[in-house]
């Protein structure tokens, strides 16, 4: 159970954010994931395994009229989830699982899909003592193959799936989609000039034979440690990025 939440806030101020005081917090990724889709009015998203609502709300608050739904498998954090606003915008949020999912999405259809999934593999790393970390970041053995179905299931012909994941599990990112998808960008995200990209943001479009691309990616950090000017915008502003939506 999540006690006493912390209200939050992104892009500054636009979205309102609740989320427990310990355990998984949002960070820069569900900002920049929220960034890359190039939705417009009227346009349907869903976001597997939205946690407390980040990207999504991010979304409402970039693109007036769109329709965001979240999936998320901890009640708890769903709950947080349905308090959050994006520019006034609530989510609809539905409580299940991405591998076993809720009869209330039977035969949906999304125009986007985005997934920010649990990216370290169980027993390849640390796992965080706190149960809810432990679920946002660690991945049982194949789900990331389960994630991958469920974005090709509800997302529609010629529709996008984004993912942002690490680079060091692109590969296995890469494998799953490989013909299934076409159209796919990725898109490195430095920490700072020189150092390597320890994020990556994939899109593709379902349906599509368009041949892959290599974006030239996001620096994130000047050598001071601020954030570069054009992450400022995004981070801050709600400005798409540039070079990915396609």
């Amino acid at each position: 159970m999540i006690c006493e939440p912390s209200e939050d806030s992104l892009l500054d101020g636009r979205v309102r954010l609740f989320q427990p005081e310990n355990g998984y917090r949002a960070a820069v990724d569900p900002v920049l994931l929220a960034a890359s889709v190039g939705a417009v009015a009227g346009d349907r998203v869903l976001d597997l395994g939205c946690g407390t609502g980040a990207a999504g709300l991010c979304l409402l608050a970039r693109v007036a009229g769109l329709e965001v739904t979240g999936l998320e498998i901890q009640s708890d954090m769903a709950d947080l989830a349905r308090k959050g606003r994006g520019n006034g915008h609530a989510l609809r949020v539905i409580t299940g699982d991405v591998a076993d999912p809720p009869d209330s999405l039977n035969g949906a259809i999304f125009d986007h899909i985005i997934a920010n999934p649990p990216y370290v593999l169980e027993g390849r790393g640390n796992c965080p003592p706190d149960p809810g970390r432990a679920v946002a970041h660690v991945e049982t053995e194949g789900a990331l193959g389960d994630w991958v179905a469920a974005a090709l299931r509800w997302c529609r012909p010629k529709g996008s799936i984004t993912f942002i994941h690490r680079a060091d599990r692109l590969v296995d990112l890469l494998a799953l989609m490989r013909d299934r998808v076409g159209a796919l960008v990725i898109f490195p995200l430095w920490p700072i000039q020189g150092k390597e990209a320890k994020r990556v943001l994939v899109q593709a479009r379902k349906g599509r034979r368009t041949p892959p691309r290599l974006a030239a990616g996001l620096v994130l950090h000047d050598a001071d440690g601020r954030y570069t000017d054009e992450a400022e915008q995004i981070l801050r502003h709600g400005a798409p990025l540039d070079g990915l939506a396609n």
